[in-house]
């Protein structure tokens, strides 16, 4: 069976380290939070102006001024500090965060990221990905590995309008997980989903991987 949004977002959590800095996207990659071992060390940085987050808070006891930058509320810790989003992204592009998980549109073989918009229709803007991707030590991508038409979303060339080009570490689909030594390599396929195997992943997918 294809692993869930829920075991996508444990197997990204595998990629922390303790004293990582960590940026989560919105979308699957908020549910990484959930899945960090219990004895890491690992803060969360939101480009809002947020460091060291909280969990999610309990339905009654949300605090409106307290939200992550996909706008959930969220909750603070003893050692949580806030700053201008200016400093945020100082972070950010000063290259101070570790890794950042990534929801996605469209991956493409060498890495290129697609996620912020679809053509004709309306968005507010591209957030803070692309500075993420540019600044951020290593990136990890969450999608699911077919778009709802049944085509591939890990494919030869991204379609859609570009976050980045060859910024993608590692993409974990619900199928499978790819990684790759450099930006300079190709892709491999290292790990499936239970019950998936290397020719469902094959038969789904556009894009040229090593297996």
């Amino acid at each position: 069976m294809p692993w869930s949004r829920e075991d996508m977002a444990a197997r990204a959590a595998k990629e922390m380290e303790d004293g990582f800095y960590v940026n989560l996207g919105i979308g699957i990659p908020t549910l990484v939070a959930n899945y960090i071992a219990p004895d890491m060390k690992v803060v969360l940085q939101s480009e809002n102006g947020m460091l060291g987050m909280g969990p999610f808070p309990f339905p009654g006891e949300e605090d409106p001024d307290l939200i992550n930058a996909g706008k959930q509320t969220i909750t603070a810790l003893a050692t949580t500090s806030y700053f201008s989003s200016a400093d945020s992204f100082a972070m950010i592009r000063g290259g101070h965060i570790n890794l950042s998980v990534l929801g996605a549109m469209e991956v493409s073989e060498n890495g290129d990221l697609a996620n912020w918009m679809v053509p004709g229709k309306m968005v507010k803007g591209m957030g803070g990905a692309m500075d993420l991707v540019a600044g951020v030590r290593r990136v990890v991508v969450i999608m699911e590995h077919t778009a709802k038409d049944g085509t591939s979303k890990f494919r030869p060339k991204c379609e859609l309008p570009l976050t980045g080009a060859n910024v993608v570490d590692m993409l974990i689909t619900d199928l499978a997980v790819f990684t790759r030594e450099s930006r300079a390599g190709q892709f491999k396929l290292i790990e499936l989903a239970p019950g998936v195997t290397s020719a469902d992943v094959r038969q789904k997918t556009t894009a040229a991987y090593q297996q």
